[in-house]
Formats: C-alpha cells, structure tokens, sequence
C-alpha cells in the first residue's frame, strides 16, 4: 500500500515538473491576410531555467520560460526578433513572408547568467519539438525590460 502512494506522489511530481511555464498547451493561431506568425519557444531544459528575458518581435514583447512558447503576430516583411539579458543580446531578422515561421530561444554558458540565443528552425523540427513540451505564455508590456 504504502509502495503504490509513494509511487502515485512520484509520478504527479514528475508530471508537475516537466514544463515550467504554465498555460494551454501548443495551439496554431490563425494565419491573418497578408501578415505573418512566428513562433518564438523554448524547450525545458534545467541549464537557465530560473531567466526569463524579454523576446521583441516586431512590436510585440513577451516573456517565455522553460517549456513556453509565444506566436508573434507581425507585417509580412523584414522582422527583427531580439533577446537581451544582462550580459548579451542576441537578434535573427526574418524575411516574414505571410506563413508561419519558428525561432528556438536557447540558453549558452556565460560569466555569471546565461545568455540567450534565437535560432530559425525548420517546421518540422519545431513542431516536434513545439508540441511535446511547450504552453503559451502571455505578452508583457513593450515597456518591461
């Protein structure tokens, strides 16, 4: 008896630390005329999981943690997606023809945080990855650094 609760506690353990962020899981938005989607996520990953840095797109900001995602609904056309923490910056331009495009947020080493990185993926990596592990995080204020 006491084997199977302790198992029980175990696995809702295991299962409430697989994603940090917390929100609905992965849903596509719809595609508006002559705009573009990017889908900025993150993967869990324990190395950096307590920075949530700002991600720009566009006009649009938002702060993504382990497990998150965020979709930027922005103009087709050049987009700078930036990324700042206290020791780096990091930026991708993207050619947002009206489709959908994804960028991975991931964490290198630093001196004393890590330091974001944005990187463009192909679709089908990303929604292997997007829809396994991550939830839509909320947009902050274009003011919040």
């Amino acid at each position: 008896m006491n084997r199977t609760i302790a198992a029980i506690f175990t696995l809702a353990l295991l299962l409430a630390l697989g994603c940090a962020a917390q929100g609905n899981k992965f849903e596509k938005v719809d595609l508006p005329d002559k705009q573009a989607v990017i889908y900025v996520y993150r993967p869990y990953e324990y190395g950096g999981s307590l920075l949530k840095p700002s991600v720009t797109c566009g006009d649009e900001t938002a702060r993504i943690g382990p497990g998150g995602y965020h979709a930027f609904v922005v103009p087709a056309g050049l987009t700078t997606c930036e990324v700042a923490s206290s020791e780096s910056h990091d930026q991708v331009q993207i050619d947002a023809d009206p489709r959908v495009h994804y960028v991975k947020e991931e964490f290198g080493w630093g001196m004393l945080t890590g330091h974001p990185h944005l990187l463009p993926v192909d679709t089908d990596t990303a929604h292997d990855e997007i829809e396994k592990c991550c939830v839509q995080e909320t947009p902050t204020p274009a003011s919040t650094p």
